[in-house]
């Protein structure tokens, strides 16, 4: 066998290897949406517990007003939540906006932290711990400034977590809320639903593991004041705090009729900037946490710190080896015997993934159309080859701040 060869024997092993994981999580993931349909809300106790919900917001006044009535509209005891936005060294109209709805909500627990250029403007972490030392709840819940939860989604987190003192925290899930706009939209989308939810569905049924998104989850006060709140440094805040729950052995439960709904981005410079950030940010958290990988005490997380390793390194390069390889092997300046063998498993490999993708999305009301093949067929040849190049400049970034010494700036996703 040439070089050429084995490399592409490698490449091809490993990409196979991560497709029929992801084949496994949305098998376990479907059977767990579908053990849970009939499931109804979780009961409350009869003490129900005060809510604190936080809402980090930087120059958010084309969305703010209608996030925050839909936290004031939530299907929970009015004396027993509050809602903090943390209007974080904002330039625009927040401000007068956000003083408006105080007013015209008095008595509400609706409590504005207004901060400047030297306590705030340090991103999303550095926000969370300002809202956080003014917060008075036993449970702390966190929603972006885009979100519109559906009334029912806070009752849903808490009463799972309440059931369950093994919880440290409880996930729900987010929808496109302006997912027919154009195609970009469409594809993240089904990105979120196959590629984020089904994924956290069947971790959870597998491994009783989660990843905390950055919205509509819940968690328990005391684990916020033991971990010294959020880390300033991690851009991916929610991710880091995820294995920090991990090590102090709780479990992260997803609940996916917990729902909120999210403004995407619309343009593919504002998602490219966006991913950049998120892939930045987890490969911090990764390289964070990979001497967990060594310890016996967390056995448990062994297979995210895996799972993420394997999707930001080695299918990458995996990727990008053999399409390389591909390429060279056209053009005749590398030869390799692999190059029919490796055309089946890469047709076979698109089949899977459009078949699998759309049994993913059978599982929401109003997803099961003939167009999502198409935009499935789409997405494969255009934005899955997108992810390549954000995945590869996080990297990059990442490695340049390291080099350099500088430290990680936020990027604040653009509203309409």
């Amino acid at each position: 066998m040439t070089i050429a060869d084995i490399l592409m024997l490698i490449a091809v092993t490993c990409i196979w290897s991560l497709l029929l994981v992801n084949i496994v999580l949305i098998v376990a993931g479907y059977l767990y949406y579908m053990q849970i349909e009939n499931e109804g809300i979780p009961a409350l106790p009869d003490e129900i517990p005060f809510v604190s919900i936080m809402v980090p917001a930087h120059n958010e006044g084309k969305v703010i007003v209608r996030t925050v009535e839909s936290l004031l509209a939530l299907d929970y005891p009015r004396d027993r939540y509050e809602i903090i936005v943390i209007n974080d060294n904002s330039s625009d109209n927040s401000s007068e906006l956000l003083g408006a709805l105080a007013g015209k909500h008095p008595g509400r627990n609706l409590i504005i932290i207004n901060t400047d250029s030297i306590t705030g403007g340090k991103g999303k972490s550095n926000a969370l711990n300002i809202g956080f030392a003014q917060s008075k709840g036993e449970l702390i819940a966190i929603y972006d400034a885009d979100n519109t939860p559906e009334k029912t989604a806070l009752r849903y987190l808490v009463g799972e977590l309440m059931n369950d003192a093994k919880l440290g925290a409880v996930i729900g899930k987010f929808r496109t809320r302006n997912r027919d706009t154009n195609l970009l939209t469409r594809f993240i989308n089904v990105e979120t639903l196959s590629f984020q939810w089904m994924a956290q569905a069947g971790r959870w049924k597998l491994f009783k593991l989660c990843t905390i998104p950055g919205t509509n989850f819940i968690m328990r006060r005391h684990i916020v004041e033991d971990i010294g709140g959020w880390d300033t440094k991690a851009i991916a805040e929610d991710t880091e705090i995820s294995f920090r729950i991990y090590q102090m052995g709780y479990r992260i439960k997803f609940q996916p009729k917990a729902v909120t709904w999210e403004q995407e981005p619309q343009t593919i410079k504002v998602w490219f900037k966006q991913r950049t950030r998120w892939a930045k940010g987890n490969i911090y958290v990764i390289v964070k946490n990979i001497p967990l990988l060594f310890e016996r005490s967390a056995s448990r997380v062994r297979f995210d710190i895996l799972y993420f390793l394997s999707i930001y390194f080695l299918l990458l390069t995996s990727l990008v080896v053999s399409d390389l390889l591909l390429i060279l092997n056209a053009l005749g300046y590398v030869h390799t015997t692999l190059e029919g063998f490796s055309s089946f498993l890469w047709l076979l490999a698109i089949t899977l993934f459009i078949v699998g993708t759309y049994i993913t999305l059978t599982t929401e009301k109003g997803e099961m159309r003939l167009s999502n093949i198409w935009v499935i067929m789409l997405m494969y040849v255009s934005y899955c080859q997108m992810w390549m190049v954000v995945a590869a400049y996080g990297m990059y970034t990442y490695l340049k701040d390291l080099v350099l010494k500088r430290e990680a700036k936020w990027y604040k996703t653009e509203r309409y």
